[in-house]
């Protein structure tokens, strides 16, 4: 299954994609169970009422979609998406996640997982463009793999963890650096207002497979400058959840980010800044591509 958020009259509203189409969720159930067109007004409510319960909700959908014609928005091509999850309740980030990252900082390798917070106000779609221009010289780019969660997770085993994810999306995690490093704490350059692209969709772990064995990829203007595989995270995905839920309550719609692999502009040698016109693209197999032009 894959979920989006599409744009319907200024507002973002639930969809999902079924053979290259967008259908309204909100639609599609309120034909089939009686509820109110807008009863379901967001994907993370959407999770909060089925989250525990998405292959039945698969399969719901598709037929409904089958049944109802009429719920359906538009070609996906054609259809302006916003980030998948645009009311996510936290935002985490896990940095320094992959050795040959964490090579290139010079760091030692954590016995941890490092974590940071952005807001959904950073979020924006899978090709809006990214206006931070105008506040950094040195915009750089963090391709990852992020995962949203499904249901209430409190103190999980890594055993279970996947059990409470909903699915997986591409993140870039665009970083003002100069930002970043006036201080000890990561956050003014990494929570920079729509400075990070999602998406395309949030696709459910039935149809991705195995979280740990994903390529993904980075280009600017078509060059790769970075490749790897999710195989290659120091704390894989399972770890990361049942960590992280033992101090803190995720609940339906929480993203948290998995960190990038090596390549990032600010440790080539001259460093690759972004720059207006710039166009960046991050692809996780399985999952999808973002495509994003910097202004």
């Amino acid at each position: 299954m894959k979920l989006v958020s599409y744009e319907l009259s200024g507002s973002w509203r639930p969809g999902i994609v079924l053979e290259s189409t967008v259908f309204d969720i909100a639609a599609i159930l309120g034909d089939r169970h009686g509820q109110a067109p807008g009863s379901v007004s967001s994907i993370s409510a959407l999770l909060r009422e089925h989250g525990a319960a998405l292959p039945e909700l698969s399969k719901r959908l598709a037929a409904g979609a089958r049944e109802n014609p009429r719920a359906a928005v538009g070609p996906l091509e054609t259809t302006r998406l916003g980030p998948p999850v645009t009311d996510p309740a936290k935002v985490l980030c896990i940095g320094l996640n992959y050795n040959d990252h964490v090579a290139e900082t010079g760091r030692a390798l954590p016995t941890h997982p490092d974590i940071f917070a952005k807001f959904a106000s950073t979020l924006i779609g899978p090709f809006e463009e990214i206006r931070c221009s105008n506040i950094t010289q040195n915009l750089d780019f963090e391709g990852e793999l992020a995962i949203v969660i499904g249901r209430e997770c409190r103190g999980v085993s890594a055993q279970d963890a996947l059990d409470f994810v909903a699915g997986v999306m591409v993140l870039n995690d665009v970083t003002a650096r100069d930002l970043q490093y006036r201080g000890t704490q990561w956050l003014a350059g990494k929570a920079v207002d729509a400075s990070t692209p999602c998406g395309p969709a949030i696709v459910t772990l039935d149809e991705v497979g195995d979280v740990q064995n994903l390529d993904i990829k980075t280009r600017v203007n078509g060059v790769e400058v970075q490749s790897s595989n999710t195989r290659y995270m120091i704390f894989p995905v399972r770890d990361l959840v049942s960590y992280i839920s033992f101090f803190l309550t995720l609940s339906p719609g929480d993203i948290i980010t998995t960190g990038t692999p090596q390549g990032i502009g600010a440790k080539r040698q001259p460093p690759l800044w972004l720059k207006p016109g710039d166009t960046v693209e991050v692809e996780l197999q399985k999952v999808g591509l973002l495509r994003n032009i910097v202004r």
